[in-house]
C-alpha cells in the first residue's frame, strides 16, 4: 500500500509492532470524531510499539482527503484505498478499524468509532494475557 507522501507499507516491515488500519471517509461523521484519539494514540506509540495507517475510502477527489488530513494535522500515514482496491479489504461499515498484533496476525475487527482509551485498554489486556 502506498500513502499520500508516497511511502509504501506492508504489514510485514511492521513485526514486532501493533498496526492500527484505521478505514474512514471524509463524509463520516463518527470517522471525524475518533481521528483527534487516533492521532494522539499514534503520536504516543509510533516510536515504540504500535503504529497507525488510515485508509481514506468513499471521498471524491485525492484533494479533498489531503485537504482534510491539513486541516486535521494527521500526524499518521494516509492511504488512498479507492486507488489500491485489490490491495486492501473493503470494510461494510464506516469508520472500521483492524488492529494487527505484532506477530502479524488478525488480533481484532472494530466497526465504529473508537477512542484512545479503547486502544490503550486493549493494548493493555494482550500484554496481560500474553505473560
Amino acid at each position: 500500500m502506498q500513502d499520500m507522501a508516497g511511502h509504501t507499507h506492508q504489514l510485514s516491515q511492521y513485526k514486532g509492532r501493533w498496526v492500527i488500519l484505521n478505514y474512514w471517509a471524509p463524509w463520516c461523521p463518527p470517522c471525524l470524531e475518533e481521528m483527534p484519539d487516533l492521532v494522539t494514540f499514534h503520536d504516543a506509540h509510533a516510536r515504540h510499539d504500535a503504529v497507525v495507517l488510515g485508509v481514506a475510502v468513499q471521498y471524491k477527489t485525492e484533494r479533498s482527503v489531503r485537504d482534510y488530513v491539513d486541516d486535521m494535522l494527521i500526524s499518521y500515514p494516509i492511504i488512498l484505498g479507492d486507488t489500491q482496491k485489490s490491495a486492501l479489504l473493503q470494510p461494510e461499515v464506516l469508520p472500521t478499524t483492524y488492529i494487527y498484533a505484532p506477530d502479524g496476525s488478525l488480533y481484532k475487527v472494530k466497526r465504529g468509532a473508537l477512542s484512545r482509551g479503547w486502544l490503550e485498554t486493549l493494548l493493555k489486556e494482550a500484554a496481560s494475557a500474553s505473560k
